[in-house]
C-alpha cells in the first residue's frame, strides 16, 4: 500500500452506487403506492358520483310514479256535508295546494250549519254532548244540513301522540271510505273524550270507534290511519282555517273552537251549550229565509180543527 492513500472507498464506488440504486427502489416502490391510492380514490369518487346519480334517478321516477297528495274524497270544501238521512254529500278529493270548494247552498228553507271542531277540545265535546240529538234531528228530517270541518288546534297537548291530528286524520278517512257513517263516528269521538294532555285514543281505539259507528271498508280505513295519509291535508285545512276567508260567513276567519256558523252568521254561544239558545238562533235564521220568500198561510179547509 502507497503512503498518503485512503482506507475509505472512494466517492461512486461500489457501496455508494448500491446505497443510490436502493433509494431509487424505495422511491419507485413509494410513487406505485401513491400512484395506486389516487386511481383508488379516482374510481371511488366515480363511484359515489354514479351512485347519488342513481338515487336521484330513482327518486324521481318514484316521484313521476306516484299520485299527487290529494285531501279526502267528500270533503272538497274542507269539511263533509251532512244532509237528510245523515248521509253524506259526495265531491271529488281536493287536489294538492288547491282552493277549497264551497259547499252549493241550501234549499230555500233548509238551514245550513257548519262546524269547526277539534276532537281533543273540551268545549267541542260540551257543545256535542248538549246538542248532539236536536243537530241530529234536524238534518236527519232535512230541516237542516251540518257540515263538520275537522280541525287540528291541540297536535302539541297530547303527551307527544299528535291526538288532535289523529283524529281528525281518522275522520278524513272514514270520510273518504264510509262517508255515510261519518255524523255517527263524529259523535263516537266526543264520547268518553281524552282530556287535554293525555295521550288520547290509540289508533286501534280510532278504528274500533269507526267500526261501531258503521263504517264498512275497514281494513282501507285502517290503513288510511294507521299510515296518517290525510295528515297534511288536515294541517293544511287547519291553516286555512285560521287564516281565512271563510267563505258565506260574517267572519273573516276560524279563532277558536267549536265555531259554528248558522246560515252565514256566527252563533255566539256561552259556556254551558244550551241547546235552547242554539234552537232559539236556528229560528231566528229560518225567520230570515221565511221572510224572503214567505210560506203562504193555511187556507180555512186546510186548517186543523179545533180541540174538542
Amino acid at each position: 500500500m502507497t503512503y498518503g492513500e485512503s482506507d475509505r472507498p472512494e466517492p461512486g464506488g461500489n457501496d455508494a452506487r448500491a446505497a443510490a440504486k436502493e433509494r431509487a427502489r424505495e422511491l419507485r416502490t413509494l410513487h406505485r403506492k401513491q400512484e395506486r391510492r389516487r386511481r383508488l380514490v379516482l374510481q371511488l369518487s366515480i363511484l359515489g358520483g354514479a351512485i347519488v346519480v342513481i338515487a336521484v334517478v330513482a327518486v324521481t321516477l318514484i316521484s313521476m310514479n306516484q299520485a299527487p297528495a290529494r285531501g279526502p274524497l267528500n270533503m272538497a270544501s274542507d269539511g263533509i256535508k251532512i244532509g237528510a238521512d245523515l248521509k253524506a254529500e259526495r265531491t271529488p278529493g281536493l287536489a294538492p295546494s288547491a282552493t277549497p270548494v264551497p259547499s252549493e247552498p241550501t234549499e230555500p228553507g233548509v238551514i245550513d250549519i257548519r262546524i269547526y271542531v277539534d276532537y281533543l277540545c273540551a268545549n267541542c265535546g260540551t257543545f256535542e254532548a248538549n246538542n248532539a240529538e236536536q243537530l241530529r234531528t234536524w238534518v236527519s228530517s232535512g230541516a237542516a244540513t251540518l257540515e263538520i270541518h275537522p280541525i287540528a288546534l291541540l297536535t302539541t297537548k297530547s303527551a307527544g301522540t299528535q291526538y288532535s291530528l289523529r283524529a281528525a286524520n281518522a275522520a278524513a278517512c272514514v270520510a273518504e271510505y264510509s262517508p255515510d257513517a261519518f255524523f255517527d263516528f263524529h259523535g263516537a269521538l266526543f264520547k268518553n273524550q281524552p282530556e287535554e294532555g293525555t295521550e288520547g285514543l290509540t289508533d286501534e281505539e280510532l278504528l274500533a270507534r269507526a267500526t261501531k259507528a258503521g263504517a264498512t271498508d275497514t281494513a282501507r280505513i285502517k290503513t288510511c290511519i294507521e299510515k296518517k295519509r290525510f295528515a297534511s291535508w288536515v294541517q293544511a285545512a287547519t291553516v286555512r282555517a285560521l287564516n281565512g276567508p271563510i267563505p258565506n260567513a260574517d267572519i273573516p276567519a276560524v279563532t277558536t273552537a267549536p265555531t259554528i256558523i248558522v246560515d252565514g252568521k256566527r252563533f255566539q254561544y256561552t259556556k254551558d251549550f244550551d241547546p235552547k239558545e242554539l234552537a232559539q238562533f236556528v229560528t231566528g235564521a229560518a225567520g230570515d229565509n221565511f221572510a224572503a220568500t214567505p210560506t203562504p198561510s193555511p187556507s180555512a179547509s186546510e186548517a186543523p180543527a179545533s180541540a174538542p
